[in-house]
């Protein structure tokens, strides 16, 4: 079938008479004003998320900046206080193992201990404990009694032999009644047995004054903590949470499970304040300190200009919603007749494709037919012979089909003829094969690319899914439909002459002498010059 006739009848002056068109010279003006308007629209939108998702980014990541040097502050604060103390601590032990506790030794190290208080503001005090408890010496300026073996840290040495510097959980003095730190090593008599405890105090309001000086906002917060969850310090200070048990908090488990400094945002439970966090572990002592800003406090200025920006935005997406509005009426109109315009060309497209597709196919049996098939082998001799690639064509036939049709009738026939269509089709498997009903019970296979053993296993393999059919045929010496096939396989730029239709003729005289064999075989043959 002609199919120029329908495209002449859709594109010329009947098909505008049944269909409207939109005229040509208003159509760019309705596209364009629909796509700046959306694209302008999308534009504004996408603009201020970015800036807003930026600017948030860039707060975020400045204030974790911020708090994480803090933090490092924080650490290198109190690691310089500690390791001062520890290096006083490894002096008056040294002293005390080396010199022992007479009189006059005593009475240098008690010196030796004031002068230390006095230049060093972190300190508290300075003391040294024998083994019962008692106080044998220490920097203040009399001489105090009373007893500290009950006291954590003498413990701990009492029932230690860890000769480092022992971090104690927060007390307060029973000299002063300040909050202190407790900082203690273990004094041994020369035969290694507990002589006593050598204590150095740090002073929780010399670590007060200096987290002040910190600008981390009206709600924010410094803390420092033992690892075993002990609270030592928080800002804001409140003596109440001096030595509280923080292991429940989210702060804590982070700090422990993790040995790197790191930033997170959490709400704790103590002031449920939402705070972005950094922590930081200290080197070589049990602590960690942390320190948060509030984040209402922290995004404050980018909520300001980030609604300032979205008030402008929503004025001007507004104002293009008013001008866009003005073009709404026509653009629906152009439109739905656009639509219209489109359902008619699928349509149209789709009927010319379902008359392609009647036009190349065998009614049949669905395979492609005779012309299809003829034209494929022009197409694919062609290019076989300009690429020097080996080329096979089958000649398929189905033995004793008359004698069929006589005994089981032509609807039987024309099922058998269907059923063995479909099982070429599946032989003939690959995207460049084609598998065409030549003519009556008569079909043909085009192998592109494929050498003799190659087209052998099709061939192979479409007798056998025939078999498989298991069909019925008294007539058949075999008791089956069986198959008679014709294979040829050369190579057309070796060929004598360009006549892709000589390949039929030959490969059709190979399927006679297939027959002449006794049928339901393959014969086949390679060579360019069987054409000739």
């Amino acid at each position: 079938m002609d199919n120029s006739d329908d495209r002449a009848g859709i594109g010329g002056e009947p098909a505008d008479s049944a269909l409207p068109v939109p005229d040509g010279s208003r159509r760019p003006l309705a596209t364009l004003a629909i796509v700046l308007l959306s694209c302008f629209c999308v534009l504004l939108a996408a603009l201020q998320a970015w800036s807003a998702w930026r600017a948030y980014r860039t707060e975020l990541d400045d204030s974790r900046v911020t708090t994480a040097n803090m933090a490092r502050a924080l650490a290198s604060h109190a690691e310089t206080s500690i390791k001062l103390g520890d290096a006083v601590l490894a002096e008056m032990v040294e002293r005390i193992e080396h010199d022992g506790m007479d009189d006059a030794a005593a009475a240098r190290l008690t010196q030796r201990l004031r002068t230390i208080t006095h230049d060093v503001g972190e300190l508290h005090g300075l003391f040294v404990y024998g083994p019962d408890g008692k106080w044998l010496t220490s920097s203040l300026p009399r001489p105090m009694q009373g007893n500290n073996f009950d006291r954590e840290y003498f413990q701990y040495h009492l029932l230690h032999n860890d000769r480092g510097t022992h971090v104690s959980v927060p007390v307060r003095s029973r000299s002063t009644g300040a909050w202190i730190l407790p900082l203690s090593r273990r004094i041994e008599a020369p035969d290694g047995s507990f002589a006593g405890v050598a204590l150095a105090t740090l002073n929780l309001a010399w670590f007060g004054r200096f987290y002040e000086s910190f600008d981390v906002g009206k709600n924010g917060t410094i803390v420092l903590a033992l690892d075993n969850g002990t609270l030592i310090f928080r800002r804001p200070f409140n003596e109440d949470q001096v030595g509280m048990d923080i292991r429940n908090g989210t702060i804590w488990q982070l700090a422990q499970n993790s040995t790197r400094p790191g930033s997170v945002m959490l709400t704790p439970r103590i002031d449920n304040v939402e705070r972005l966090y950094s922590y930081r572990h200290l080197q070589g002592f049990p602590l960690f300190v942390a320190c948060g800003v509030a984040v209402d406090e922290m995004l404050a200025g980018w909520r300001r200009s980030t609604l300032q920006t979205a008030v402008l935005g929503v004025a001007a997406l507004l104002l293009l919603a008013w001008a866009g509005g003005l073009l709404v009426a026509q653009i629906r109109i152009r439109e739905r007749l656009e639509g219209d315009l489109r359902r008619a060309s699928a349509a149209l497209q789709r009927h010319n494709a379902s008359l392609q597709n009647l036009a190349d196919s065998d009614s049949l049996t669905g395979l492609a037919n005779r012309r299809l098939f003829e034209d494929r082998l022009v197409r694919e001799y062609e290019r076989a012979r300009r690429s020097g690639a080996p080329f096979a064509l089958v000649m398929i036939d189905i033995d004793h089909f008359k004698q069929y049709n006589d005994r089981y009738g032509h609807v039987a026939g024309d099922d058998c003829l269907r059923r063995v269509a479909g099982a070429i089709e599946v032989g003939a498997r690959r995207p460049a094969d084609l598998a065409a009903r030549y003519g009556g019970e008569e079909f043909a296979v085009i192998l592109a690319d494929t050498d003799l053993a190659g087209a052998q296993a099709v061939a192979d393999r479409i007798r056998a899914a025939v078999a498989g059919l298991d069909l019925r045929h008294q007539d058949n010496p075999a008791g089956r439909v069986t198959l008679s096939m014709g294979l040829y396989v050369g190579h057309p730029a070796l060929a004598d002459r360009n006549d892709p239709l000589a390949w039929v003729d030959v490969a059709d005289r190979l399927l006679y002498e297939a027959k002449g064999a006794g049928r339901n075989r393959v014969v086949a043959r390679e060579g360019h010059a069987a054409a000739a």
